[in-house]
């Protein structure tokens, strides 16, 4: 009896010894990873419009977006056991664009997705709780989820290299790289950048701030660095005509044009972020920032007397500057019942080079977006959102208010030379939606999936806010008379799902 007892211990303690440690038992998860986004539409239009609603997302995404789609890919290369601060690394890319089959314009072609995003991650290598990244750099502290937009980002244009460091209440990244690709594109040339992000992190509080520096150095004889054309008015920049009035100035001389002067370039861009929450009725709320320097034009041609012309226009661009600030604001009205999730974004954006004409560089805008999410049931709500905008120039009339207003002018007088647009400096516009909402996985204002089906109207006081393919031309020949129009309606089905 004893031998057969001492065999059976012997045995057991055999056997315990081949299952492994508690922290070799831990499953590694899946190497390979996959998710993404989408979200495809139908919305009959029965104004000659293009689909949208208005124009841009100032007006809230809802019905102003088109279709789009992103899947992004993780393979792990490397491997850390759970609980251990082992070296580890991973590869990720990401494919995106705006086009599905019968949806748009491009019925799904594949020329219109892009592989926006490719790097390698890794971690625990020389310092613990760093990881490097090595390829595309984009880093951003979070979104407006009713406009679809981030002012708080930075590296988006970004290939080389980050640094993070991760600690459980704050976190800090450095990076270096090129933008000279996604600035020139065919046109490339190096453009260094430099930048950073830090976070503090805490219960119920966050705090953020970063930046972004490009230069581009002059490299005299590479075509496609910065040059300056010099002697250039601005006003023919505008035109279009510095060679025309270079010539009226000196005829016969087309082949003593002068040569352009090397130059240098430089931009940035600083961001900010605050968010807080959990406080009463108060889920979170965002607030974002930016303050940013655009990186100057390099040419463009022009053709005169049939021969082209190449003109230089880093020293005419090179002082166009940006602020956003956006917030948003997640609300809890009557718990399980009704959510509220409320908006507002301002923008201000000014050209110290232009002082004689309107244009997207010299503007200010106004919005507010306040969507309300009742829940008839769990995976049955209703929706209805509304937004105000208000977008003035700042440097003359932009805006057509009437059908007849294409020559307008300042006090109604006609003057097709002149450099503004339209009758008006301001435009506004107002937007309402609502419909019906299925959430198969329920409550929540951004829980997806969604299948919707909405309807939407605006009205501005821009003739045709919203794209279309009406004529604006007031000429006699014209096979389809113009139309006046301010208000917009479209209906929609749509579908949207993170996955």
């Amino acid at each position: 009896m004893k031998g057969t007892m001492t065999r059976s211990l012997g045995l057991l303690v055999g056997l315990l010894a081949l299952l492994p440690s508690g922290a070799q038992a831990e499953v590694l998860p899946d190497r390979f990873s996959a998710g993404g986004y989408f979200r495809i539409m139908t919305r009959p239009d029965f104004q000659g419009g293009d689909s949208k609603l208005g124009y841009w997302n100032l007006y809230g995404r809802l019905l102003n977006e088109g279709p789009w789609g992103a899947l992004e890919l993780q393979l792990s290369l490397l491997q850390a056991a759970p609980g251990r601060a082992d070296p580890w690394a991973a590869v990720h890319a990401k494919i995106e664009g705006g086009s599905f089959a019968n949806t748009d314009l491009g019925r799904g072609n594949l020329a219109k997705y892009a592989a926006t995003q490719l790097y390698v991650q890794a971690g625990n290598i020389l310092f613990e709780h760093v990881t490097w990244q090595l390829g595309t750099l984009w880093t951003q502290f979070g979104d407006l989820g009713l406009y679809d937009m981030r002012p708080a980002e930075i590296f988006f244009d970004t290939v080389g290299a980050s640094m993070k460091y991760a600690a459980p209440s704050y976190e800090v990244l450095v990076g270096v790289g090129d933008a000279g690709w996604a600035i020139r594109n065919l046109n490339y040339s190096t453009i260094l950048t430099a930048g950073g992000t830090a976070k503090l992190k805490l219960k119920g509080f966050e705090l953020g701030a970063g930046g972004q520096y490009r230069y581009e150095p002059a490299v005299p004889g590479n075509r496609n660095a910065p040059y300056q054309t010099p002697g250039i008015g601005y006003e023919d920049y505008l035109r279009h005509e510095v060679v025309k009035s270079w010539l009226q100035n000196h005829p016969g001389q087309e082949d003593l044009f002068p040569n352009p002067v090397a130059t240098s370039n430089a931009s940035f861009k600083a961001v900010g972020y605050l968010g807080f929450g959990g406080v009463g009725p108060l889920r979170w709320n965002n607030l974002f920032a930016n303050f940013l320097k655009l990186h100057p034009d390099s040419n463009y041609v022009e053709n005169y007397n049939g021969r082209d012309y190449t003109i230089y226009v880093a020293g005419l661009t090179n002082e166009r500057y940006q602020v956003n600030v956006g917030n948003e604001m997640q609300l809890r009205i009557v718990d399980g019942w009704l959510d509220a999730v409320w908006g507002v974004l301002y923008g201000n954006y000014w050209d110290l080079s232009n002082a004689i004409a309107p244009g997207d560089y010299n503007r200010t805008f106004y919005s507010t977006v306040l969507r309300l999410q009742l829940y008839a049931t769990a995976n049955l709500h209703l929706l209805l959102e509304g937004s105000l905008a208000r977008e003035h120039s700042t440097n003359g009339n932009f805006y057509r208010q009437h059908v007849d207003s294409v020559f307008q002018n300042d006090k109604g007088v006609v003057d097709s030379r002149g450099l503004q647009f339209g009758d008006s400096d301001t435009r506004d516009t107002q937007q309402v939606k609502g419909g019906i909402i299925l959430n198969p996985n329920g409550r929540g204002v951004f829980t997806r999936p969604s299948l919707r089906l909405l309807a939407g109207v605006q009205h501005s006081n821009q003739q045709t806010a919203y794209g279309n393919g009406f004529v604006d031309s007031l000429d006699q020949f014209n096979r389809f008379a113009p139309t006046e129009s301010h208000w917009h309606v479209v209906a929609a089905l749509e579908a949207e799902a993170w996955f």
